[in-house]
């Protein structure tokens, strides 16, 4: 098992270094090796989860093909722009109801550019919003009910009864206030920009780039606003459907009545919401493959389907022994769990993926449904080491050079926010699913 762990580990680690689809290819390695080399049995690729994010992100996709993203980045803009003084704690909230509207934290990079400018103009060290912006677009995964996340979590705990409303009555509430306290924190990082020495010496040098960020004109503002009413109606509905079992349709099969699943139900939605937004905003289907979002969700699709088909092949195929060494110890201390979903994260470089790879462990080890639900933000830990897209984005959009990479890389501008948003959150997951 040890030695089978090892190349699970090697396989998902080459994959993160070659980015991009990488960390599904590699899965699929990892899989070729643990069925041909030792002779473990496949399981069923995740299928579901794969179709529902495929459903999802084709949906956003024709939103932002028709301008219904940068409707929404006029807005922060104008927003943030009214309330300079404020950008540390409107910042995370920006990005945070971008990434719950859309279900992707790619969205986030739109608006980073401006976040960036209105700090440096109102002389607030751009670091401060910045980072907590980003950590932010990630917590916010684990609260949208259309998140490749979320879909993930729900179809593994579908067969425990819990509802789509029973996981986002403790993670909005949680992560919300786990990144407010996360602005709170984030707005005495650093020294003020005035005396930073890096800001200085390019200020002194005339490195500063004095250019305005320009966000680009809607070309037909009325098509950019029905494509994002008709996407948040579509979460709505879906919404009310994982909430309400008895709003779904029921079919008899041999003489049982069968309610449709949430897995069916997401992606009829979200494809009728795609094909109307095309429509009825005269989108050109081939636009929407071409934007940001398209090409990052199919990347999740891809991760997903080799990484969670390795894992899920490691777990079963070792399942009694894995249960049988650690059941006792996680049992009477389950937090213990939220630290492995927390180290994967950071090695996955996807909340999908880590919660595909490992809460059928959680699962099997007799964690109770709920406090797995209040772990969930834990899987937002790949923040730890500063090299994901947005994080990369959000340091070089600093044009004062205060949104950095430390010395020792760990002591980078995303730590604190990270860890305090994420730490907060997992508490009042634990405190609400005692109180609800």
């Amino acid at each position: 098992m040890a030695l089978q762990l090892a190349f699970v580990l090697v396989a998902i680690i080459i994959g993160a270094r070659l980015g991009g689809i990488g960390l599904g290819v590699m899965g699929g390695i990892g899989l070729a090796i643990l069925t041909f080399g030792f002779g473990l049995q496949p399981t069923s690729p995740p299928i579901d989860v794969m179709l529902m994010i495929a459903a999802v992100i084709s949906a956003a996709s024709c939103m932002q093909a028709a301008g219904g993203l940068d409707y929404m980045v006029k807005l922060a803009e104008r927003l943030l722009r009214k309330n300079p003084s404020q950008v540390t704690i409107l910042s995370p909230i920006v990005t945070y109801l971008f990434t719950f509207v859309a279900g992707t934290g790619h969205v986030a990079y739109s608006v980073l550019p401006v976040i960036a400018e209105v700090a440096t103009e109102t002389k607030i060290r751009p670091e401060r919003p910045l980072g907590i912006a980003v950590i932010a677009s990630q917590q916010a995964i684990t609260a949208s009910p259309i998140s490749a996340a979320t879909v993930a979590l729900l179809g593994l705990l579908a067969g425990f009864d819990v509802t789509l409303f029973d996981i986002l009555k403790i993670t909005i509430p949680a992560t919300i206030i786990g990144v407010l306290v996360g602005a709170l924190f984030s707005m005495k990082v650093g020294k003020e920009l005035a005396d930073d020495p890096e800001y200085r010496k390019r200020l002194t040098e005339g490195y500063l780039d004095v250019k305005k960020v320009e966000i680009k004109d809607i070309h037909n503002k009325r098509h950019a606003v029905l494509s994002v009413l008709i996407f948040i109606l579509a979460t709505v509905f879906i919404v009310f459907f994982g909430s309400f079992d008895s709003l779904r349709p029921a079919f008899v099969i041999d003489g049982e009545t069968v309610r449709l699943g949430m897995s069916a139900i997401i992606e009829i939605v979200m494809l009728s919401a795609a094909a109307l937004i095309l429509l009825l905003t005269r989108t050109d289907g081939m636009k929407a493959t071409q934007g940001s979002v398209f090409p990052a969700g199919m990347q999740a699709v891809i991760a997903i389907f080799g990484i969670a088909w390795m894992g899920d092949t490691f777990l079963q195929g070792n399942m009694l022994q894995l249960t049988q060494s650690v059941e006792g110890v996680v049992r009477q201390m389950p937090w213990l769990f939220g630290i492995a979903l927390f180290a994967m994260s950071i090695l996955l470089y996807s909340q999908a993926a880590t919660v595909r790879a490992l809460m059928p462990l959680g699962i099997a080890l007799g964690i109770s449904p709920m406090i797995l639900v209040a772990l969930f933000p834990a899987v937002n830990g790949y923040f730890f080491i500063p090299n994901y897209p947005t994080v990369v984005a959000a340091i070089n959009f600093d044009r004062t050079g205060t949104t950095r990479i430390g010395k020792y890389v760990l002591n980078h501008s995303f730590m604190l926010p990270g860890l305090v948003s994420t730490g907060v959150a997992i508490g009042l997951g634990l405190l609400f699913i005692r109180i609800f």
